[in-house]
Order: structure tokens, then C-alpha cells, then sequence
């Protein structure tokens, strides 16, 4: 593993580590922007750093797996989890548990890695296909994160408490998820994309593709 995949991986962990054993699990049973947070942080901050880590290496999975792991379904599946789990009654196990704060994080870190490495990873696969899947899924994923993060911000009443207190909470928890999981989606989705445009899309064994143009 090369320098630079090392310190992506490096970063993709502290990210995690920041998320998960920081102070935010003790505050996410009173405040729903610290949960958001966790959230946030798992699935925009370290999932596409270790995604980059991992991607297109010795270990990637797409590389020995790459029917488990296309951009499009798997878009649809990290869709389906996450609004799962922001339905008010699953919410509020997974922050008064921690059994269910665990399974939570761990299905949220999976999906979304899948999902990166789905766009991102890979070399079995032809890489133009594969990247066009990927900025779709990308940009779907954006699409319904920034919903969610609408909806959370601008409800007219609070879904996961009582007061107005509770309503402030829930409109920053919004926030970060327009904030973060949005923007981060969408930006992979325009970096995935203009690889495409410059024809240097990663090809097998992480080599640059040449654009089609230069050969004619």
C-alpha cells in the first residue's frame, strides 16, 4: 500500500474513532445533532477516505466480488438503511441502546463503504461502466440525503422529541446532514464525473485510462 493509501486510510480511522469513541455517543442520547453527527462523519468523512484506501488494491473487494458490489443497487440499499433508521421508532432505540447504536453505525459504515467503493473501486469490471454506475449512485445518494436533511430541518414539529428545544436540535441535525452527507455525495459524484470527461478514469490496478480521442 502506497504512502498516500496509507495516510487515507490512516484518516478514514481516526474519522471512525473520532465518531464512535469521542464524546458524541454520550451526548447522542439527549441531542439528535450529535447523533446526526455520527452519522455524518461515518458515511461522508471516513467511508470514502478508507474507500480511497482500499479502492482498486490488493484488498479491494469489488476486485474479487465485483457482482456484490454495483453502484446502482447498492444506492438503493444504503437508501433503504438509512431512512430506516431516522423512522422515529428505530431512532430512538438505536439512541437510548447501545446495542442498537451499534448495529446502527455498523450498517450505516457498510452500506456507505460498499457504495464508495462500488463508484470508486474495482478493476475486474470494465472501468467506463462501472464509473457512469457510480456517479449515478453518487448523485442519487446525494439526492435523497439532501431530502432527508430538508425534511429534518424544515418539519413542522419536532419527530424524535417535545419542545422547542427538541425542535432546534432536530433543525441542526438537518443541517449537518445537508452540510455533510449531501455535499460529500455529490462530490464524489462530480469528481467520478469529470474523470470521465478527461478519459483518465482509474483502469485495472489503479493505472490511469488514456482518453479514446488520443488514439483516433
Amino acid at each position: 500500500m502506497s504512502g498516500a493509501r496509507r495516510a487515507l486510510l490512516a484518516c478514514g480511522l481516526l474519522a471512525l474513532a473520532g465518531a464512535w469513541l469521542g464524546p458524541l455517543p454520550q451526548w447522542a442520547p439527549q441531542y439528535f445533532s450529535a447523533h446526526m453527527g455520527m452519522h455524518v462523519i461515518v458515511v461522508a468523512i471516513a467511508a470514502p477516505l478508507l474507500a480511497g484506501a482500499l479502492g482498486s488494491a490488493r484488498c479491494d473487494p469489488v476486485r474479487r466480488w465485483p457482482g456484490l458490489f454495483h453502484p446502482l443497487p447498492t444506492s438503493v440499499i444504503e437508501l433503504v438503511v438509512i431512512w430506516t433508521w431516522h423512522a422515529p421508532a428505530l431512532h430512538h432505540l438505536s439512541r437510548h441502546h447501545g446495542w442498537a447504536l451499534a448495529i446502527e453505525q455498523a450498517s450505516f459504515l457498510t452500506v456507505s463503504l460498499m457504495l464508495w467503493l462500488s463508484a470508486f473501486g474495482g478493476d475486474t469490471a470494465p472501468r467506463l461502466p462501472r464509473a457512469a454506475a457510480g456517479v449515478a449512485g453518487l448523485l442519487m445518494t446525494s439526492m435523497h440525503m439532501t431530502l432527508l436533511g430538508v425534511l429534518l430541518a424544515l418539519a413542522p414539529r419536532s419527530l424524535y422529541g417535545h419542545g422547542s428545544a427538541a425542535m432546534d436540535d432536530q433543525q441542526w441535525g438537518g443541517i449537518l446532514m445537508l452540510a455533510g452527507g449531501g455535499i460529500s455525495y455529490l462530490a464524489g459524484g462530480l469528481v467520478l464525473l469529470s474523470r470521465m470527461l478527461d478519459g483518465v478514469v482509474p483502469a485495472p490496478g489503479g493505472r490511469r485510462g488514456t482518453n479514446p480521442a488520443e488514439h483516433r
